[in-house]
């Protein structure tokens, strides 16, 4: 094809695909959302304010977690930290210990990172447009759009998993979300559809009725106000949308941890490795499989076997396979790979979930 016929090609292409998202302007579709949300929204404390620091405080919160998992850990940064400023300044590990339990922790250490960045470079003044807000670490496009749109009423759509989830099923889009193509196409239909006015109020609605009515699994069809022209209830395609194109293989890992408690202290040691962890504290840690494993001998020396505990922790990605060896210190000694603490002070250190759900469980802290 020469460039004379090529560009020909194109021009109708882009043609075809300008009359595709034409056909897909819907006026009634986000009046009806927005008369939905007025009568059925959550009360919810960041719906309340236009503080860009809240709104985004709650967003990062809010990125793969449910609100109800959410609202509790919002309230206690909100609490803790009321403005930028006080996040900034705020020891790390304080910042992960609120965090600790919801998991992704690399949110946390990046919403530390942005708020440093905000009060040390910018004065403090939060980025106000949505190109400023994406050069935030930790800040995608949905966060930018969902702050610029929140707290400055920037005319720009979000999507999220509940978006995704209305506008495929409504619009009967049946392109992958999690590819580049797909993503460009609900990106273009998401941003077509907005209302002239009330864009933030709209984007509210849109993610609360993916939320409460358009849900992933029993969806309220029957009693929704879009289903007379939503094509997949028209389609028997309920279920069938959104498409993904990839799943998620999990990774099966194998961790020992060996615990080494005295009547008073106990050995920790801090990750330090760049993963989901890093930062956070923990048993000593040996990965390998439990069938060819056995505790150091020099680490043990002085201890005795008291516990032996095998858990299973999944995460989005992977499988654990945890064993827990408790081992009894009869003569303390000094190690500079672990910290000893007093067991009394172990809720002051973050630890991942699957630590913390342990010294739950295990270890009587509050009688010491």
């Amino acid at each position: 094809m020469d460039c004379k016929y090529n560009f020909i090609y194109e021009s109708q292409k882009a043609t075809a695909e300008f009359f595709i998202f034409v056909s897909m302007i819907d006026d009634d579709f986000s009046l009806k959302l927005i008369k939905w949300y007025s009568e059925n929204k959550r009360n919810l404390p960041w719906r309340e304010s236009k503080n860009p620091f809240k709104i985004w405080i709650s967003e990062i919160i809010l990125q793969q977690t449910k609100v109800d998992q959410g609202l509790p850990y919002y309230l206690k940064f909100i609490k803790k930290f009321p403005n930028v400023h006080d996040l900034a300044i705020a020891d790390e590990n304080m910042v992960l210990k609120l965090w600790q339990g919801l998991g992704y922790y690399s949110r946390a250490r990046n919403l530390h990172y942005s708020a440093k960045y905000i009060s040390n470079h910018l004065n403090g003044e939060f980025p106000k447009t949505y190109n400023e807000l994406i050069k935030l670490k930790g800040v995608g496009k949905y966060t930018a759009s969902a702050i610029a749109s929140f707290a400055f009423n920037e005319k720009k759509a979000v999507l999220d998993g509940n978006v995704f989830r209305v506008l495929s099923r409504y619009f009967g889009i049946e392109d992958p979300i999690d590819t580049t193509s797909g993503s460009k196409i609900f990106e273009n239909i998401a941003f077509i559809n907005l209302p002239k006015k009330n864009v933030d109020t709209y984007n509210q609605s849109v993610m609360e009725f993916g939320a409460l009515q358009c849900k992933p699994v029993k969806p309220n069809c029957n009693s929704c106000p879009l289903n007379s022209k939503c094509f997949a209830f028209n389609n028997n395609k309920i279920l069938c949308l959104p498409i993904k194109s990839k799943k998620i293989i999990k990774k099966e890992r194998f961790f020992n941890f060996i615990i080494l408690k005295s009547e008073k202290f106990i050995f920790l040691e801090k990750r330090i490795k760049n993963d989901i962890w890093k930062n956070m504290y923990q048993f000593p840690l040996f990965e390998e499989p439990i069938e060819s494993f056995s505790p150091p001998k020099d680490l043990i020396k002085t201890s005795i076997l008291s516990k032996k505990t095998e858990v299973t922790h999944l995460l989005t990605h992977q499988k654990l396979n945890v064993t827990f060896w408790e081992f009894e210190i009869k003569k303390l000694f000094q190690n500079k790979k672990y910290e000893r603490i007093e067991i009394k002070k172990l809720n002051e250190y973050a630890v991942p979930k699957i630590v913390e759900n342990y010294i739950n469980q295990n270890i009587s802290i509050h009688r010491l």
